[in-house]
C-alpha cells in the first residue's frame, strides 16, 4: 500500500462507507489527490448492515418518489454489471392474500411500472397464480394466498462492494486510504482545515491540512459536526433503526427472495427474505433509534417480530431463536423531511448536500444502490475548483481488483489466501479479516460454510497473520 503519512492533501474525505468510497473513487479518477479515512474498519458500520440488495425500492413507489427509483434501477443494473461476482440479479416473490392492502391488480400494475422506470432493463415482471406460487415457495401459506407478482432485482455483498470501491480507487497514484484513524479535532487556520488524525492503535494524533474536506459519516453526521461551532449545524437526520436476522437455509428452505407486507400497526413496512447460499436474511425492522449509534444490536422485540411474520408466512416451520445462526442491526441515515409526518417508512430516500463552510461538504441520506451518483454534485465542484475537467462516466468503468473471497463462491481461505489479503485488502484486526474479508459475521455461519474448526483454522495461521496486525489466542476465541 502507499504511505499517506502526508502534511498536506488536496482534499480530505471522513467516513469509508459506500458513500465516502463512492466519492472517494470520483475524485481520484477525476484527478484529484484524496485521502479516505475512517474511525473504524471501512464498511464496517451501517454500509455493511444493510438488506444486501441492490434494488429500485419498489415500495418507494406509493410515496411518488420515481425520479429516485429510475436513478436506482439504473444503478442496480449497472453494478449488477460491474461486479457479477458480489451481486446478481433474481426474481422477487410478493406474495397476494385475500386480505393483502394490493391487490393482483394493483401489484401488476406496479410492476409493469417498475419495469418502465427501469427502461425495461430488468428482467421482465411476470404474475403467478396461487398453484404456481405454492410450487415455486413449498411451505408457503396456502391459506387465502391469491397468487403474488414477480419481479427482479439484486442481491450483494455489501461490505464486499465497498471495499472493492475503494480498492479500485487506490489503483490512481494520488489515492490514499486509511482505516481505524479517528478524527479528533477540526479546527480552521489560514482558511484551510486542519484534521488532527489518531491511530487507534498506537494512540499517536498527527495533524494534517486540507484544501476540501468532505464528511460522508452516514448515521454519525449530527453528532460530529455539532461539536464544531463553525459549522453551525443543526441536527438534520432522522434516524432509523433497521435489524435483520440470518437463518439456516436447511431450516428456511426457499430458492428465491419473499417479499412480506405484514398488516400490523407499523402500517407499509416491508420485510425481505433473502437467500444467500446455505443461509437465509430476514429483515428489515425500521424503528426509531435509541440506542448508541456505534455496533446497534437488535432487540428482543425485533428478532421475535421478524419470527412472528415468517412463522404467519411459513407456519410449517415453527421457527424460533434457536433457528438463527447471526443477527445485526444497522442506523439509516434518513433525512428529515420538512413536511414529513416522522413515518420513517414514508420519509424520503433521497440524500442531501449542504455547505456549511466554503471549503466543506457534508452529505447525508440517500440509499446504498445510488452512491455512485450520490456524490458526482459535490465531485464536480471540487474538480472545478482545482481546474479539473470532471467526466461523469469514468465510473462507470469495471472495477480492477476483486477481493480474494467472493461470498457466491467461497471457499477456505488458504495460507496463500490469507497472505495475499493481508497484503492488499487492508485488514488491521482479526474482525476485519473474517466479518468482511472472509465474509464471515459469526461462528455459526462459518460452520455452515465448512466443516473445519473456526479455532483450530485460526491457531494454525496465527503466526503468519502477526506478521501483519496483532492476534491472540484470546481474540479468536472471542469472536
Amino acid at each position: 500500500m502507499k504511505p499517506v503519512e502526508k502534511a498536506h492533501y488536496k482534499t480530505v474525505i471522513v467516513g469509508g462507507g459506500i458513500v465516502g468510497a463512492g466519492i472517494f473513487r470520483d475524485l481520484v479518477m477525476n484527478g484529484v489527490e484524496t485521502l479516505l479515512i475512517d474511525a473504524g474498519d471501512f464498511s464496517s458500520q451501517t454500509s455493511e448492515r444493510s438488506s444486501k440488495m441492490l434494488h429500485g425500492g419498489i415500495r418507494y413507489l406509493e410515496n411518488m418518489d420515481f425520479p429516485l427509483v429510475f436513478e436506482a434501477l439504473h444503478e442496480k443494473n449497472l453494478w449488477l454489471k460491474l461486479t457479477p461476482h458480489l451481486a446478481k440479479e433474481v426474481p422477487f416473490y410478493l406474495p397476494v392474500y385475500s386480505d393483502s392492502k394490493r391487490p393482483l391488480w394493483m401489484i401488476r400494475a406496479g410492476l409493469y411500472l417498475y419495469d418502465l422506470l427501469s427502461s425495461f432493463k430488468n428482467s421482465p415482471f411476470s404474475m403467478k397464480n396461487k398453484a404456481e406460487c405454492l410450487n415455486a415457495i413449498p411451505g408457503l401459506n396456502p391459506e387465502r394466498l391469491k397468487g403474488a407478482g414477480v419481479y427482479y432485482d439484486g442481491i450483494m455483498d455489501d461490505a464486499k462492494i465497498t471495499l472493492e470501491v475503494i480498492y479500485d480507487a487506490l489503483e490512481e497514484e494520488h489515492a490514499f486510504a486509511k482505516n481505524h484513524t479517528m478524527v479528533t479535532n477540526v479546527r480552521k487556520i489560514n482558511n484551510k482545515s486542519t484534521l488532527t488524525l489518531k491511530d487507534q492503535f498506537t494512540g499517536i494524533e498527527s495533524n494534517i491540512t486540507c484544501d476540501q474536506v468532505v464528511y460522508a459519516l452516514g448515521p454519525f453526521t449530527d453528532t460530529f459536526l455539532k461539536q464544531y461551532d463553525f459549522y453551525h449545524w443543526q441536527d438534520v437526520l432522522l434516524p432509523s433503526k433497521g435489524s435483520h436476522i440470518w437463518i439456516k437455509a436447511s431450516d428456511l428452505p426457499i430458492k428465491y427472495p419473499i417479499v412480506m407486507t405484514p398488516q400490523d400497526e407499523f402500517g407499509d413496512r416491508v420485510i425481505f427474505v433473502n437467500p444467500h447460499g446455505e443461509k437465509v436474511l430476514v429483515g428489515t425492522t425500521e424503528v426509531p433509534n435509541k440506542d448508541n449509534l456505534f455496533d446497534v444490536k437488535p432487540t428482543e422485540e425485533e428478532i421475535a417480530y421478524l419470527l412472528k411474520n415468517l412463522n404467519t408466512y411459513f407456519p410449517l416451520l415453527k421457527l424460533n431463536a434457536s433457528h438463527i445462526i447471526g443477527s445485526f442491526a444497522g442506523i439509516r441515515p434518513l433525512v428529515r423531511d420538512d413536511n414529513s409526518s416522522g413515518d420513517r417508512g414514508k420519509t424520503s430516500r433521497e440524500h442531501k448536500i449542504y455547505q456549511p463552510c466554503s471549503d466543506t461538504y457534508v452529505i447525508a441520506g440517500g440509499k446504498y444502490t445510488t452512491f455512485r451518483v450520490m456524490g458526482r454534485e459535490i465531485t464536480q465542484k471540487i474538480c472545478h475548483r482545482f481546474h479539473k475537467s470532471f467526466n461523469r462516466d469514468k465510473t462507470e468503468s469495471s472495477l480492477r481488483r476483486k477481493s480474494v473471497i467472493s461470498p457466491f463462491a467461497w471457499h477456505l481461505p488458504t495460507a496463500s489466501d490469507l497472505k495475499k489479503i493481508c497484503e492488499t485488502e487492508m485488514p488491521k484486526t482479526f474482525e476485519d479479516l473474517v466479518k468482511r474479508r472472509l465474509s464471515i459475521s459469526t461462528r455459526a455461519i462459518w460452520k455452515e460454510n465448512t466443516q473445519k474448526d473456526f479455532d483450530s483454522y485460526f491457531e494454525e495461521h496465527i503466526n503468519l497473520l502477526n506478521k501483519y496486525f496483532k492476534v491472540t489466542s484470546a481474540d479468536i476465541a472471542r469472536f
